[in-house]
C-alpha cells in the first residue's frame, strides 16, 4: 500500500509539473492544485480498494482495478471542475483539455504501470519452510487455511525439518521459521546455523507469522517469547504512551465537534422509533482488567437483554430499524469518545469485552488475558482485519490479531489503523457477524 501510494504521488507530482513546464513553461513545484490532485487521487484509490489486493471473488481483477484507477482520475477531474478557485494556470481557454486531461492521463497510465509491477514483485515470494513441533504444527496447518492459496502454496510446516534441511543440496534457496526445537540438540542447531551461514534467510516461527499473517496465534505465545521479545513499547510511563494519550485527547475533542450533529439526530431518530432511552450503558474491562463503564447510542430494543446476555447474530431481530442505520456507519459508538477523554478507553487499541463474556472466553482461549496489558479503543487492529464477531472462534481469531497489536503498537501502526477504519465506515463494511 505504502509503496502504491508513493508511487502514485510521486506520478502525479511528475506529470503535474512536465505539463505546466510544457504549457505555461515554468516548473510549478509544490502547488495548492498539485496538493489537491494528490490528496484527491490517493483518497479514491484507497477507499475504492486500489491499493489492497484483489479480492477473491473478482473474476476480472485486473479489469477491476483499472476500472478503480479510472474512477481516481475521474474523481480528480470533477474535483478541479468544481472548484476551480484551487486550479490557477494562465492560460485559461485551453486548461481543461491542454493540462487536466493530459495530466489524468499521464497520472493513469504511470499509475497502472506501477501497480502491474507491484502485482509481479509480490508474486514472486519465498519458499517457506515452517519447522515446528507438532502442536505448533496443528495451530500453523489451520491457520494457514485461512489464508488465500498463494500462501499455502509457498508454505511447507515440518515437524522432521532436520531431515529435510539435510535432503537440500547446496543450491536450494528457502527460507526458514524456527519454533520450538530440542534444547539438547546440538544436531539441531548446527544445521540450522549452517543454513544461515549459506545466507538464508532464518527467523523464529512466531515472526513468521507477523511477517505473514499479521496476527499472533494465542495458542503459540511463551512465557520466554514476553520476555525476550522486542516490541512492547506502547507501556505506561514510556513517551510513545504519553504522546498516544495526547493524540487521543486532541483526536477525541474533534471528533466529538465534528460529529456532534450526527449524535443529536441519531438520538431523535432512536427516540422516535419507540420512544425509548437514547443512550445504552455496558460494563466493560478495561487496562489491566478494571471495570469501568461505556455508553453507546441503543441499537437494540429497550428489553434485548430480558432472557440474560447473548451473542450478537446476523439478522437479529433485536435490533431495531433505526439501529441497523446506526451500527453501519458506527454512529452507535460515537459516545465513547467520552470515555477516551477521560482515560478508559484509546481511539486505538483492542476493542473491550463485557466482563461476564470473558470469563467464558479465558477458559476457552489461551493467553485471553494478555490484550488487557494495552488501554482500549475504539478501533483496533482486529476490528480492521477481521470481520463483526459473535463466537468463541471469532475471538480467538480476533486475539491473535490484538497480539499483534501489543508487540507492535506504535505511531505508524496506530496511523494505519486509523485509515482503515475510515475504509471500513465509509463503505459500512464490518458491523455485521459473520455467517454461523
Amino acid at each position: 500500500m505504502v509503496a502504491l501510494a508513493a508511487w502514485d504521488t510521486l506520478s502525479i507530482y511528475t506529470s503535474y509539473n512536465l505539463i505546466y513546464l510544457l504549457r505555461i513553461e515554468r516548473w510549478e513545484g509544490l502547488s495548492d492544485g498539485l496538493i489537491t490532485a494528490i490528496a484527491t487521487w490517493l483518497s479514491v484509490s484507497y477507499l475504492a480498494g486500489r491499493y489492497s489486493p484483489p479480492s477473491d471473488n473478482d473474476r476480472y481483477p485486473r479489469t477491476v482495478q483499472l476500472a478503480k484507477t479510472a474512477l481516481a482520475a475521474l474523481a480528480v477531474i470533477a474535483v478541479f471542475v468544481g472548484h476551480t478557485w484551487l486550479y490557477q494556470v494562465a492560460d485559461a481557454q485551453t486548461r481543461f483539455r491542454g493540462f487536466l486531461i493530459p495530466l489524468v492521463l499521464s497520472a493513469y497510465c504511470l499509475s497502472t504501470i506501477g501497480q502491474a509491477a507491484q502485482t509481479t514483485i509480490s508474486t514472486r515470494r519465498r519458499y517457506w519452510l515452517l519447522l515446528a513441533s507438532e502442536q505448533e504444527a496443528d495451530v500453523l496447518l489451520k491457520e494457514i487455511a485461512a489464508e488465500d492459496y498463494q500462501l499455502r502454496s509457498r508454505t511447507t510446516v515440518l515437524t522432521d525439518g532436520i531431515t529435510t534441511l539435510d535432503s537440500l543440496n547446496e543450491k536450494s534457496s528457502c527460507s526458514i521459521a524456527v519454533g520450538k526445537i530440542d534444547k539438547s540438540s546440538d544436531v539441531e542447531r548446527e544445521r540450522i546455523l549452517r543454513f544461515r551461514e549459506r545466507g538464508e534467510y532464518v527467523i523464529p516461527l512466531l515472526n513468521w507469522c507477523e511477517q505473514e499473517l499479521h496476527r499472533i496465534p494465542p495458542e503459540m505465545v511463551l512465557t520466554d517469547w514476553l520476555i525476550q521479545a522486542e516490541g512492547f513499547a506502547l507501556r505506561p510511563g514510556s513517551s510513545s504512551w504519553r504522546i498516544k494519550r495526547f493524540g487521543d485527547v486532541i483526536g477525541a475533542l474533534i471528533l466529538i465537534l465534528a460529529t456532534a450533529p450526527l449524535m443529536l439526530i441519531a438520538g431523535i431518530l432512536i427516540w422516535l422509533e419507540d420512544r425509548g432511552p437514547v443512550f445504552y450503558r455496558q460494563t466493560r474491562s478495561g487496562l489491566y482488567g478494571r471495570k469501568f463503564k461505556i455508553w453507546k447510542l441503543r441499537s437494540m430494543s429497550v428489553n434485548a437483554e430480558r432472557l440474560g446476555i447473548q451473542w450478537a447474530s446476523r439478522g437479529d431481530p433485536r435490533v431495531t430499524r433505526v439501529g441497523r442505520l446506526i451500527r453501519a456507519a458506527r454512529i452507535d459508538e460515537l459516545p465513547q469518545l467520552f470515555s477516551v477523554l477521560n482515560g478508559d478507553l484509546s481511539l486505538i487499541g483492542p476493542r473491550p469485552e463485557r466482563p461476564e463474556i470473558e470469563k467464558e472466553l479465558e477458559k476457552a482461549i489461551p493467553n485471553y488475558r494478555l490484550r488487557h496489558w494495552i488501554r482500549p479503543g475504539l478501533s483496533g487492529w482486529a476490528q480492521v482485519c477481521y470481520p463483526y464477531g459473535a463466537s468463541i472462534k471469532d475471538s480467538r481469531a480476533k486475539l491473535s490479531y490484538d497480539l499483534y497489536y501489543l508487540r507492535n503498537a506504535g505511531l505508524a501502526l496506530d496511523f494505519l489503523i486509523t485509515i482503515k477504519t475510515m475504509r471500513l465506515v465509509s463503505g459500512a463494511k464490518g458491523s455485521l457477524p459473520l455467517e454461523s
